[in-house]
Parts: structure tokens; C-alpha cells; sequence
């Protein structure tokens, strides 16, 4: 069975975030020259979890047994924020993380990564199965959209789902933002190379034509 829009955009997502990990799993990526890779990893990831959180779980809870997906899901999230958010404070020197080790904290995280893809592989092939296929690339659609504006940091004990989930991550990009102008923090506000509007997927989705590459000089 070829995949749907919404499996292709997630597996491409989960490939994207993966690939800005990589570089921030090295030991010498808290120093400060190196901090704008786990910045960007940390962005993205946190952008990409309320996205879902947002689009596709009200779509998760009409499944079969959804409301038990969705309590799964969130707590996987939860768990992986919380992680983000220590990755944040050790690299940045609060008292609060600097014990942890580095080795032990990516080992988390990675395991928490493996967890998020495989249910979210999971769930939009459920949805994809019961959505008409203009409806999978609406959805889709939503969910690109929604990463341009979700906050750029993780927000464990903030609301997850519903209305209030929805409304607490509209507040929180607006105080992330200002958090990450008023720190000098690297966040990228457009993604280019990366799995949002100006990619190659995205332009398949779309239907929009890829930009003509200039020629070197």
C-alpha cells in the first residue's frame, strides 16, 4: 500500500529531527560555539510535538481505543520535554542539570525518539486508513502549518490537549520568543534545508514548483 501524505510528512519530520540530533549527541556541543546545534534540535522537536499534539491527536481519540492512544502519546511527551528541558539546562550551566551525565541524558532521549516515531508511524497510517485522501492532505497540511507556530520550547507541566492545550501553546511562542531574543538563543524562524515550507516534500505536497537551482559562477 503506497503511503499517505500524512506518513510521508512524518517519516521525512522524524528523518529531519534525527539528522539535527546527531551533531548534538557530540560532548563539546554544550560549548558555546557549538550551542546553536542542540538549539536548533531542541526547536524543532518541541515544535513538532505541540503540532501533533494540536492536529493529529483530536484525530488519534476517534480511533479504536483513542483515548488510551492519546494517554500514551502524552505521556511519551511529557517525558521527552522534560528530557529537552534538562538538555537545555546542562548546556546552558544550571546548577539544576549539570550533574547529569551527558552519555545517560542522550540515551533518554533516544529511546524517548524511538517511543514518539513508531506510535506516530502507527497512528497516521490508522487515520490515513479511515480519511478520505483529500482530507490526509488537509490534515497534513495543518500539521506544517501549526510547526510555524508552535513554541520553540518544551512546556512539560503546561497543558497538552483540548482547547487549553491549544490556547497554552499559542501563549507559550509568544513568551518563547521573547525568551529566546532576550538569551541570544539560535531558533530557526524559517526551515529552508529543513522538513518545513521551502523542502522538497513540502513542495510535493503543495503542488507548488520546486525553485530552479542557480547556476554556479
Amino acid at each position: 500500500m503506497t503511503a499517505s501524505t500524512l506518513e510521508m510528512a512524518l517519516t521525512y519530520e522524524h528523518a529531519r529531527i534525527r539528522e539535527l540530533a546527531e551533531p548534538a549527541h557530540h560532548r563539546d556541543a554544550a560549548h558555546p560555539e557549538h550551542r546553536h546545534q542542540t538549539d536548533w534540535f531542541y526547536a524543532i522537536a518541541a515544535q513538532h510535538l505541540a503540532a501533533a499534539e494540536d492536529v493529529l491527536l483530536p484525530h488519534v481519540r476517534k480511533l479504536p481505543d483513542g483515548d488510551d492512544l492519546v494517554t500514551r502519546y502524552v505521556g511519551n511527551a511529557k517525558e521527552l520535554e522534560r528530557s529537552l528541558r534538562f538538555l537545555k539546562g546542562r548546556q546552558y550551566g544550571d546548577s539544576r542539570f549539570v550533574d547529569l551525565h551527558h552519555r545517560d541524558l542522550w540515551q533518554q532521549i533516544d529511546r524517548l525518539l524511538d517511543e514518539h516515531e513508531t506510535m506516530e508511524a502507527t497512528y497516521s497510517r490508522q487515520i490515513s486508513e479511515q480519511l478520505d485522501d483529500p482530507d490526509v492532505n488537509t490534515l497534513t497540511e495543518d500539521l506544517l502549518e501549526a510547526e510555524e507556530v508552535a513554541p520553540t520550547r518544551a512546556h512539560p507541566y503546561s497543558p497538552h490537549t483540548g482547547m487549553t492545550g491549544r490556547l497554552a501553546h499559542r501563549m507559550w511562542r509568544m513568551a518563547d520568543t521573547a525568551w529566546d531574543s532576550a538569551e541570544g538563543r539560535v531558533v530557526p524562524t524559517k526551515y529552508h534545508a529543513h522538513p518545513k515550507r521551502d523542502s522538497a516534500l513540502s513542495h510535493y505536497l503543495y503542488g507548488t514548483p520546486m525553485p530552479e537551482e542557480e547556476e554556479p559562477r
